[in-house]
């Protein structure tokens, strides 16, 4: 009976230390995510598994699972650049995970007009594209206009669904202190910072920066393991995110 109590308080002592090491590292490191919603097309696409380097803008309560409060503000913080994907907390109600795309810092002026962006009163530059053909299932429209935008820093593909959307024409945005402006790439299909329900983001909310895919499955769920001979995408696993 001794050895099997024995036993039995080691195998929990080290399943309780594997735990924890998980969680530092999820909290601290890394942690996955996966995309489920087409916002961020065509640069990440529903079913990529992505990973995100939790310390690259510091630490907060949003680092913990569930938020737990043991965090007061940001410690080691560092201002995220213009041009990075982002996971962060909605403000709305600080528990869901978006992923977006850092468009305007601290003191910056934002304004979409006839679907161009402008930045500090000048428009993006924006070049014409390849159609992006759409192979989500769920999308009845398969064939959209795509361009290539040219920020100080980096360039990255737009989708543009239509003209005149309900966010073509927006009133001029003006970033306050401590807060950033994002965008999904997916412009006429994202819930951003144009939008009230999300609005400019808080420094603290800022999860991490998304660094790469590890897997991605089209049209199929992680678990429907019967599909992956057809749905695993190979050109994407391992792809930095840009």
């Amino acid at each position: 009976m001794r050895n099997n109590k024995s036993t039995f308080i080691s195998n929990l002592k080290s399943v309780t230390l594997a735990i924890f090491i998980a969680l530092l590292i999820r909290s601290f490191i890394a942690e996955p995510f996966n995309i489920p919603s087409g916002s961020m097309k065509p640069n990440l696409l529903v079913g990529d598994f992505i990973f995100v380097s939790k310390w690259s803008y510091g630490f907060s309560k949003h680092s913990l699972p569930f938020s737990i409060p043991l965090i007061p503000k940001k410690i080691f913080p560092s201002i995220p650049k213009k041009g990075d994907v982002v996971v962060f907390k909605t403000p709305e109600n600080n528990r869901t995970d978006y992923i977006k795309r850092v468009i305007g810092l601290p003191g910056d002026k934002i304004q979409i007009l006839n679907g161009k962006l402008f930045l500090n009163g000048d428009v993006i530059l924006r070049k014409k594209e390849k159609d992006f053909i759409d192979n989500d299932l769920n999308v009845s429209l398969k064939r959209i206009r795509q361009y290539k935008e040219y920020h100080e820093q980096i360039t990255f593909n737009t989708l543009d669904i239509m003209d005149n959307g309900i966010a073509d024409n927006t009133k001029l945005f003006e970033v306050p202190e401590g807060y950033f402006f994002v965008m999904g790439d997916n412009r006429d299909n994202s819930q951003d910072s144009r939008f009230e329900t999300v609005g400019f983001i808080p420094f603290e909310n800022l999860v991490g920066k998304a660094r790469f895919i590890f897997f991605s499955l089209e049209n199929s769920r992680f678990l429907e393991f019967w599909k992956w001979p057809k749905a695993i995408r190979g050109n994407r696993i391992f792809k930095t995110i840009k």
